[in-house]
């Protein structure tokens, strides 16, 4: 048990002032908090609503104007309060403590009052998160289905329209704003499956481990006591938390989305984004089964959302690191899809269906592109002794899964003859000759243009990479290497490099990043 406010011995840090606030007074949208040596704090209206003359205050005096981490010390008759209010980042999967009940953990953000971590009772983000709709009169039976008018065992693509139906009867009712952001809430945990999977063994067993929503990274207000080492603030109670959250555009390609059943869930490396999806957010009506041939799918998708930050551990070479990213908010997501979007749907799964029933014939001009170069019009023809029909695309036979098409089609519009040679493509601009492996990840590889092609790519395949970067025995010379184009983040920076390296005008306002 940790010791009162009274007779605890803890000494703060030697940056860190306490002061008894004499007085609040409103200053537009702050609350300025003034103390017997007639300083002043500046605080939200928010967090001035838990505050009141006679309380001290424990912060960190380099913050005068908008202090980010405040301990509160309360004491009415014999009744001792403490709050605290700090951003946190990380918070840590639910663990059993010795007495078998369930605890989290939030680490910190750049701690000033030299508390590192809140310690979360699973109760305490059980009743903040999951059950916060039962504090209100006569609701202490009400399930966050009923705060949506749902069955429990309403669809994902369902359990949207009831969303958007409820606000919409809410709204028009003249609601207050409390009620309408419990139903967003609501909507925000259900919509996603780990955490509606939570809520529903709460239901069932309220003592079970509650997730804290989303991962954490923002604004904690709690109520609760500081550990005699003042390291830990033991949570009793969650008084408020504020994610730290931000709007984000960009165009996303399907191939990255996994379907599943009843939603899909897209997830970038790259972007470090993650968005769920179901039927009515994005109008198409897949199954599991698309996951097949999806990675043949070469349109983009458009994103306009609200982000949260969030987080995971992972295992890296022996170690452990936060990877941070950030989810969308299944209540502020709008998709947008190509007006081509199903004809680009057919030509996906027709090329799926022709890469499988020409299987073995495909594999053997594989084999062939392993020990020797073929020109476009050259592999045309092999295709058609093997059978296959004038209209496969012949780019497919070395495609990856993960390959973003803008590379592929941004030199193909530029070429005038073009080589597959094991996974590569060799292209002949006008100016240069670019080699590209469709893979995410490799770079652009970049000639002069040599009098006789086939004498250059002949040459080309007998060398390796390694010799060419390096100039070993003259290779880079020989072959006549400009230089190598990352394919980066921004396809547009790509683009703009590229055309600077082929002696291409450059229009510079590519470079800016779309997303």
């Amino acid at each position: 048990m940790q010791t009162s406010v009274g007779s605890r011995q803890a000494v703060p840090p030697a940056t860190v002032v306490c002061e008894r606030v004499v007085g609040l007074r409103p200053d537009g949208n702050v609350v300025r908090c003034l103390f017997s040596n007639d300083r002043l704090l500046s605080l939200s209206s928010f967090l001035a609503n838990f505050i009141r003359p006679s309380d001290q205050l424990e912060f960190d005096p380099a913050s005068w104007e908008s202090s980010p981490e405040l301990r509160v010390l309360q004491k009415s008759g014999r009744r001792h309060r403490e709050l605290y209010f700090g951003s946190i980042g990380y918070v840590t999967q639910p663990k059993a403590d010795k007495r078998n009940e369930y605890f989290l953990r939030a680490e910190v953000t750049a701690p000033r009052l030299g508390i590192s971590t809140v310690h979360l009772s699973s109760e305490a983000v059980r009743e903040y998160f999951y059950f916060f709709n039962r504090r209100r009169p006569n609701c202490e039976e009400e399930t966050l289905y009923d705060v949506l008018r749902a069955a429990q065992s309403t669809s994902p693509a369902d359990l949207r329209l009831a969303f958007r139906l409820r606000l919409l009867e809410l709204q028009t009712a003249g609601a207050e704003r409390d009620q309408l952001q419990s139903v967003e809430r609501a909507f925000n945990l259900l919509a996603n499956p780990e955490l509606r999977s939570c809520y529903q063994t709460l239901l069932l067993d309220p003592d079970a481990p509650a997730l804290f929503p989303y991962g954490g990274f923002g604004s904690l207000l709690t109520l609760g006591e500081l550990s005699s080492d003042r390291t830990t603030f033991f949570a009793k109670r969650i008084l408020s938390f504020l994610p730290d959250r931000r709007e984000r555009r960009f165009r996303a390609p399907l191939r990255k989305i996994e379907f599943l059943d009843g939603y899909a869930v897209y997830r970038d490396s790259r972007r470090k984004a993650e968005l769920i999806l179901d039927p009515i957010s994005l109008p198409v009506s897949w199954d599991p089964t698309w996951n097949q041939w999806r990675h043949l799918l070469s349109t983009k998708f458009g994103v306009e959302a609200t982000f949260v930050k969030n987080g995971k551990y992972r295992l890296h070479r022996g170690e452990w690191h936060l990877v941070e990213w950030e989810t969308a908010l299944p209540s502020r997501q709008s998709i947008s899809l190509p007006a081509d979007n199903q004809l680009v749907l057919a030509a996906a799964r027709r090329t799926f269906h022709r890469l499988g029933q020409f299987f073995d014939s495909i594999q053997r001009i594989r084999t062939r592109l392993e020990r020797e170069p073929l020109e476009r019009v050259e592999l045309t023809r092999v295709c058609d002794q093997f059978g296959i029909p004038a209209d496969f695309d012949i780019a497919q036979i070395s495609w990856k899964p993960d390959y973003d098409s803008f590379y592929y089609s941004q030199l193909k519009k530029r070429t005038r003859k073009m080589y597959l040679f094991r996974d590569e493509y060799i292209f002949e601009l006008e100016r240069a000759i670019v080699v590209e492996v469709p893979e995410q990840g490799h770079a652009t590889y970049i000639f002069s243009r040599h009098a006789n092609l086939e004498l250059w790519v002949r040459e080309y395949c007998r060398t390796p990479k390694d010799d060419i970067r390096r100039n070993r025995a003259n290779a880079a010379e020989r072959l006549g290497f400009v230089g190598r184009v990352m394919h980066g983040r921004n396809p547009r920076t790509w683009l703009r490099e590229l055309r600077a390296k082929t002696g291409e005008p450059v229009d510079y306002s590519l470079a800016v990043d779309p997303s």
